[in-house]
């Protein structure tokens, strides 16, 4: 069975702390690829340095929480075709922060989601309390915009409005917990839009606490997945490799 992690930060403690050892056990459960989004200038460098292991794949952009970071679109093209990136992200909307305000946050990722366009790359995107936002701004982009809605742990009714733009849906930890919304959810996402990640060290699964999580989670993750859908770990290891391969051309 092979497996792709499509979102993790690798460069953060205590995955850091030990690299070759979380690649190597990854391995050891299938994972074989894992991706790794920037959050802030700052991690753009950490992440090209991660992009230097076998099976790791770069993703650059500016999360929402550091919208107020200088950033223009000749930087973030030049940056993304010289390291081989194969996502902008982590990007996205984020109501729950009161700074930087949601207009300086709609004006960055609107330049990013044009970059992905012009660069046909996907984009990997965070959202918190502003869906109807980010569905706004991702209709202005559609039918040539591509990408996932990571760590998805909403109802179904607004999986299907992502599903409508042509967004694929990343189900992480939440959907191992016993009651989630993303249970119901990833029941309903056709298997051609099913991605899995773990979001590693920032999103626990149940009985498994953040900072404890690996890539090689993402085994477990497919284990529950299988259980919602009626089928095995094998069917979705398959669907959700080749989902992963094909929009991220890994």
């Amino acid at each position: 069975m092979e497996f792709v992690d499509t979102h993790c930060h690798l460069y953060e403690p205590p995955l850091a702390d030990d690299v070759d050892g979380v690649l190597a056990r990854a391995d050891e459960s299938g994972v074989s690829r894992v991706v790794v989004p920037a959050y802030d200038l700052a991690s753009w460098e950490k992440v090209m340095v991660m992009k230097e292991h076998p099976g790791v794949h770069a993703a650059l952009g500016l999360h929402p929480w550091v919208a107020g970071e200088p950033l223009d679109s000749a930087r973030l093209r030049d940056a993304l075709r010289e390291c081989g990136a194969v996502a902008v992200g982590e990007i996205g909307l984020d109501a729950k922060i009161e700074s930087p305000s949601m207009e300086t946050q709609r004006r960055l990722l609107r330049m990013q989601l044009g970059v992905a366009c012009e660069l046909d790359l996907p984009v990997l995107l965070h959202c918190r309390n502003a869906f109807d936002e980010l569905i706004v701004e991702l209709r202005e982009f559609a039918p040539e915009l591509r990408g996932v809605i990571h760590a998805y742990a909403k109802e179904p009714m607004l999986a299907q409005r992502f599903l409508d733009l042509g967004m694929h849906l990343a189900f992480g930890g939440a959907v191992t917990r016993p009651g989630s919304k993303a249970g119901r959810s990833v029941e309903m996402v056709p298997e051609t839009r099913l991605l899995l990640e773990t979001d590693a060290p920032f999103i626990g699964l149940h009985e498994v606490p953040p900072e404890q999580v690996e890539p090689r989670h993402v085994r477990e993750i497919a284990g529950t997945v299988a259980t919602i859908r009626g089928t095995t770990v094998e069917a979705i290891g398959r669907a959700t490799t080749a989902n992963a391969r094909s929009l991220l051309r890994i």
